[in-house]
């Protein structure tokens, strides 16, 4: 249900304590009775509004049966809480549909922007209302610092002990508020510690994967083997532990992590989910079968996580697992799809960041996940770090040229200690030298950008390695037919580009993408500027490029006629979708010795230029190739 419009509020700033509600078990409710539901949730929500607004609180929000409520002080905010409990109780709700409402609180300061709430602790209580039960109010720590010597009469607060929230950084002490008229006693909390589990702590906040993870934990529920694929450093990992953690309520034996990134032997693969799960091999028998007969009658979640370089033993294990084990349900990670049966995928995106061509002020600029990233990194090295109207423009420019990659930005943000947003943003091109700052702890390839393409290239075989370096000529995205006349020869036949490009995409280094009835590609630039590196390496760029102006110099003879007639706005179009490569071969013409190929290309675009308003360019880049050929040079070219 979508969240009901907000009436324009003066909330309060600062140190605000916030109230989150919501029924527990109304989807069920719904289904069973929906027509008393409507009455019933009429007047919940009127008796919420009542306890709220009387108690000077605020409704900033509510989403379906969920109130997010704030107030100036926790003393008014726990005040309201007993009196809504106290309220629902006392209703006589139908037999049908008997609710329980809920409670968390919890005190921070957050940003207000457009008459809502954001920040950390919008996402702290949100975890701690998911842990309570129906009739339940919890506190966190910081709200029961300052509600403690304030209570209503009568009311006391357990201390229910450290406890992990399901957002797997540091653990939080909950309190359980106790007053007359309120029930006492309820099942143990929803927390992560409730269930048997190896999920590592997170020492740094979870951001911008919202509409990810529900889109996971969606597959995981109609799918026992997902598998979210993505380009390195994209946070498949942990989508993947956030994810798992937030299920975990829903497995009797609990979720497991399984890293396999270490592994330089696939026959381990098995062994390593024994050790993980305390299995012991059995003499005599296969260590894969010993664990197939252990979790036969197990309800648990394995996240097997870096499955690319071990991904046949991977998809084997999988594989014999489902077929035996009714309970067991895989959530994997890996540069590519396992080819399991059953199996989901799962591409997980770059964060969305900003273009950095518009005008960005700063409250729009931070809404976007990788500059919310980049800002939270960023302030982790240097606590002073802030968004303002001068860097705002180098912030958006370098998380749009990071393609959003989640590694790559935190490696970005690591730098501010020692330099500026906006010298770091002019330095992008050389980024492979420049983002080397990454964890001492963390996996080698995740150290510096440099390594984790490294990683990604040392497992590709040798005719993907050498058309991955051949596509990183095409700037702007290219189409199967020009990978074909670009890319094939020496080593690459014509017949093998599709497979090839099917391949890469399967690996998440090429990505492809559906415009009408035709797909392109293209590269991010990271993966491009590695691989143009890599062909400059092996000394082929020079044959490379001029097979590539050659095509593109094609298509131009071929559209200037045709920009005279009916078919006048189809190649318009195509022209315009191949600006980025037309602007490429002339740089490629400007650096060869002979220069009629750039003169053919200026003659063969001067219509294009002039129908969509491209004078200024196309002047300059006629000044310079002629600049180039000379004036003695009387070619029919030339005039």
């Amino acid at each position: 249900m979508p969240a009901k419009p907000r009436v324009a509020l003066r909330l309060p700033a600062g140190t605000v304590t916030f109230l989150f509600t919501d029924i527990e078990g109304s989807t069920r409710l719904w289904e069973a009775q929906p027509e008393l539901m409507r009455a019933t949730l009429a007047r919940h929500d009127a008796l919420l509004r009542e306890a709220i607004v009387g108690g000077c609180g605020y409704v900033f929000k509510t989403v379906g049966d969920a109130f997010c409520a704030v107030f100036g002080s926790a003393e008014a905010a726990v005040a309201a809480a007993v009196a809504v409990q106290r309220a629902v109780a006392a209703e006589g709700w139908p037999d049908e549909t008997q609710i329980r409402v809920r409670m968390a609180l919890h005190t921070g300061a957050a940003e207000i922007r457009d008459g809502d709430y954001f920040g950390q602790p919008l996402n702290r209580i949100a975890r701690l209302l998911a842990a309570g039960h129906g009739g339940q109010v919890l506190l966190s720590l910081a709200a029961q610092e300052f509600a403690r010597d304030a209570l209503p009469a009568g009311a006391t607060l357990r201390d229910l002990g450290e406890r992990r929230l399901k957002d797997l950084i540091r653990p939080d002490r909950v309190f359980q508020l106790l007053a007359p008229g309120l029930q006492e006693d309820f099942p143990p909390l929803r927390t992560i510690d409730a269930r048997a589990h190896n999920l590592p702590i997170q020492l740094t906040s979870f951001v911008g994967r919202e509409c990810e993870m529900q889109e996971v934990k969606a597959l995981l529920r109609s799918s026992r083997l997902v598998t979210l694929t993505g380009a390195g450093g994209a946070g498949k990992t942990r989508l993947a532990l956030h994810a798992g953690a937030d299920r975990i309520d829903e497995f009797a034996d609990g979720v497991w992590l399984v890293e396999l990134a270490a592994l330089s032997d696939a026959g381990l693969v098995a062994q390593t989910l024994a050790a993980v799960l305390s299995v012991k091999e059995v003499p005599g028998v296969a260590i894969a079968a010993t664990v197939v007969h252990e979790l036969e009658h197990k309800e648990l979640l394995i996240v097997l996580d870096n499955c690319e370089h071990v991904i046949n033993a991977a998809a084997r294990l999988c594989a014999s697992l489902l077929g035996a084990c009714a309970g067991v349900r895989f959530l994997a990670t890996s540069r590519e799809a396992l080819r399991a049966a059953g199996e989901v995928t799962y591409r997980v995106p770059s964060l969305a960041a900003p273009d950095p061509r518009a005008n960005h002020r700063i409250d729009s600029l931070t809404q976007y996940a990788a500059v919310q990233l980049f800002v939270d990194r960023a302030c982790v090295a240097l606590p002073t770090f802030r968004v303002t109207d001068a860097n705002a423009t180098a912030v958006a420019s370098l998380c749009y040229h990071l393609d959003g990659i989640p590694l790559a930005i935190e490696l970005a943000a690591a730098r501010v200690q020692s330099t500026t947003v906006e010298e770091i943003n002019e330095r992008l091109g050389q980024r492979f030298r420049l983002l080397t700052g990454g964890l001492r702890t963390a996996l080698p390839r995740q150290q510096t950008l440099r390594a984790l393409m490294d990683w990604s290239y040392d497992l590709l075989r040798e005719p993907e390695k050498l058309f991955l370096q051949r596509l990183s000529v095409f700037a702007g995205g290219w189409t199967l037919a020009a990978a074909a006349e670009v890319c094939a020869g020496e080593g690459i036949e014509h017949r093998d580009v599709l497979d090839l490009l099917t391949s890469l995409a399967d690996k998440s280094l090429v990505v492809p993408e559906q415009e009408d009835a035709l797909t392109r590609y293209r590269l991010l630039e990271t993966v491009r500027q590695y691989a143009r590196d890599r062909l400059e390496d092996t000394g082929g760029s020079a044959a490379v490029r001029v097979r590539h102006r050659d095509y593109y110099l094609a298509l131009a003879e071929e559209a200037d006629p045709k920009l005279r007639g009916g078919e006048q706005a189809e190649w318009l179009r195509r022209l315009a979708e191949e600006h980025e490569n037309l602007r490429a071969g002339l740089e490629w013409s400007l650096a060869e010795a002979e220069t009629g190929g750039g003169l053919r290309l200026c003659g063969a675009l001067q219509r294009f230029w002039w129908t969509r308003g491209h004078l200024t360019e196309g002047r300059q880049w006629c000044t310079r190739v002629l600049g180039k050929a000379g004036a003695e040079e009387r070619t029919r070219e030339r005039a």
